[in-house]
């Protein structure tokens, strides 16, 4: 296959591109900067993590497509892109990134036009930002854009539903793997090791952030730390794990226990935190608003005598992510009015931290929504983790 080595059809990319234009149509806009790498990868497949330093695409409302990267990131998005419109932007002390965009503006007559730009990303720092609008002022009209590429990328196409569930089979083989490595005595670090190279060798993708795995009271912490030690006898040991699939995210949590004494505060937590997500996935169906989750959420653990344990987010949709994070908006969290539509994806985390015993526990899946019932794509056990 020549390259770019695309993985959608081009007649996807050209629908996407041409839903991206009619909302900017609608917004007024000649063009739009962006920033966000799930965009870019969205509306081109272009795929790196060079906008952590600096990677542009303008799309221009007569359809027009220019990429601006550096000199480093040629080789990626002649690999991976379907716009081949690809310009320079150079590194030195000299450069001024604000004045590449500019003269790349100039170039396609953008003089004077209203031009949307970028400003919810990690791809776009508030110094380039103030760079940009300085170097842009008097020339053309700049104005903070919504969000709307974001929102188009809720709806799933088939073919990217098929990756989520091809992430969610790895998923699954990669944590039931990891779970049986989690026993009294292993090292933290061989229980990385076997996630990791199980999802290498189902030739799945990293994750956008680092899975966290922990023991002892770093169970409780619901970000990576660093320091590996030995599960003991006694122990918890949170498995907060994703993989991804053309970097389409499948994720699924659980804590495995330790004996020989296992504490009757985490098994009534664990029963706790299945019936939050029987009670959550049985909400997850079209016409339920994100927030109505988050409610039967809060009001199961308030029920079963868990409030103190409600966090303010119990999950949030997934799709094809870069770092730092896989998270996406919409978040699971109260008052959120978006509905839920076919083909959505949502990964419902209940997480029960109990900071006066110090004990946790967890258990998560992810789920499309479909017309009827949720397809569950991730599955974790709904009986108590334990080993030794």
């Amino acid at each position: 296959m020549p390259k770019p080595y695309l993985h959608f059809d081009r007649q996807e990319y050209a629908d996407r591109q041409h839903k991206a234009r009619a909302r900017m149509a609608a917004l007024g806009l000649d063009g739009l900067l962006v920033f966000k790498a799930e965009d870019n990868y969205w509306l081109t497949g272009y795929e790196s993590d060079g906008f952590c330093i600096f990677g542009c695409l303008f799309m221009g409302a007569d359809g027009g497509l220019t990429h601006l990267v550096r000199p480093a990131d040629l080789g990626n998005v002649g690999y991976s892109s379907s716009c081949s419109d690809i310009r320079v932007s150079l590194d030195g002390a000299d450069q001024s990134r604000a004045e590449h965009i500019r003269d790349m503006l100039r170039d396609l007559g953008m003089a004077g036009k209203r031009i949307g730009i970028q400003v919810d990303t990690m791809g776009l720092t508030p110094r380039l930002y103030l760079e940009i609008e300085a170097a842009l002022s008097d020339w053309c009209i700049l104005s903070a854009a919504p969000d709307f590429i974001r929102e188009l990328r809720l709806i799933k196409s088939p073919a990217e539903l098929d990756y989520f569930r091809k992430a969610g089979e790895c998923l699954d083989q990669a944590f039931a793997a990891t779970v049986e490595a989690t026993q009294p005595g292993a090292f933290e670090g061989d229980i990385y090791a076997t996630f990791y190279e199980t999802l290498f060798r189902l030739g799945a993708d990293l994750p956008a952030h680092i899975p966290p795995i922990g023991g002892g009271d770093a169970a409780l912490n619901l970000r990576y730390t660093s320091g590996r030690r030995h599960i003991g006898e006694n122990d918890q040991v949170t498995l907060e794990l994703g993989l991804a699939w053309r970097h389409y995210h499948a994720a699924g949590m659980g804590v495995v226990l330790t004996g020989p004494d296992v504490n009757p505060r985490h098994l009534k937590m664990h029963e706790v935190s299945v019936k939050a997500l029987d009670a959550v996935q049985a909400r997850l169906r079209p016409g339920t608003t994100v927030g109505e989750i988050f409610d039967t959420y809060r009001d199961t653990l308030v029920d079963h005598d868990e409030a103190d344990a409600v966090l303010t987010v119990c999950g949030y949709t997934m799709g094809a992510a870069w770092p730092p994070t896989w998270m996406e908006q919409p978040l699971i969290q109260a008052g959120n009015l978006v509905m839920l539509e076919p083909n959505m994806v949502f990964f419902t985390h209940m997480i029960l931290n109990d900071r006066h015993t110090g004990l946790s526990m967890a258990v998560a899946e992810q789920a499309i929504i479909t017309e009827g019932p949720p397809e569950i794509i991730t599955h974790v056990p709904r009986v108590p983790l334990i080993h030794g």
